[in-house]
């Protein structure tokens, strides 16, 4: 009777040893194939994050790093949850790699060339410059004889006007800027709108 209930005990805790080596080895596999997956999605979007020198940002790195270096119990639903933390980090570099890399490809491709310059003009200033530029293109013809009838409406409108005129000059680069232009202007406002006096 004694030797049954030794050999039952044993049969019992074969069973859980064996239930218990399972778990173990399932779970040791899950880990590795948390690792090789992350590895392959990584590899996929490798072409999307890296830089034309082909360096992996920081974040990334150290994200990959934190998932092959899991330490801990793989039997622990604890150890699993912070395994998926650090997937979490891998997933949130992986975005922002990708992010930087697009953002500085569109930032590259907006940019104009080195011999142009891009700047942003409200259509009513654009209007302006348009009626004056071609105002100044037929005082140029050496045929000209006639008066033109385009004239500010007022001081405000003349001021406007020569803000739109001031943001067009800025744009040109410090060299080969003209210098005196915005005083002259100012100048021409003040004389036919003086300034008025404060009682």
């Amino acid at each position: 009777m004694e030797i049954l209930l030794v050999l039952g005990v044993l049969h019992i805790l074969l069973i859980l040893t064996v239930i218990s080596c399972g778990r173990s080895y399932f779970n040791k596999g899950r880990i590795a194939g948390i690792e090789e997956a992350s590895r392959e999605i990584v590899r996929g979007i490798r072409p999307h994050y890296e830089t034309a020198d082909k360096v992996v940002p920081e974040a990334v790195a150290q994200a990959m790093e934190a998932i092959q270096s899991f330490a801990g119990s793989p039997s622990s639903e604890k150890s699993f949850r912070r395994h998926h933390e650090k997937l979490s980090k891998l997933g949130d570099a992986l975005g922002s790699a990708c992010w930087r890399k697009g953002f500085l490809g569109c930032r590259q491709q907006m940019l104009p060339r080195q011999d142009k310059i891009r700047i942003d003009i409200p259509l009513d200033d654009l209007t302006s410059l348009a009626s004056l530029a071609h105002l100044g293109f037929k005082k140029m013809m050496p045929n000209d004889r006639a008066i033109e009838m385009i004239r500010f409406s007022g001081e405000l409108h003349a001021l406007r006007v020569s803000r739109a005129i001031d943001r067009l000059e800025l744009a040109i680069p410090e060299p080969n800027r003209p210098s005196d232009h915005c005083t002259v202007r100012q100048t021409m406002i003040r004389h036919w709108w003086p300034l008025r006096k404060s009682a």
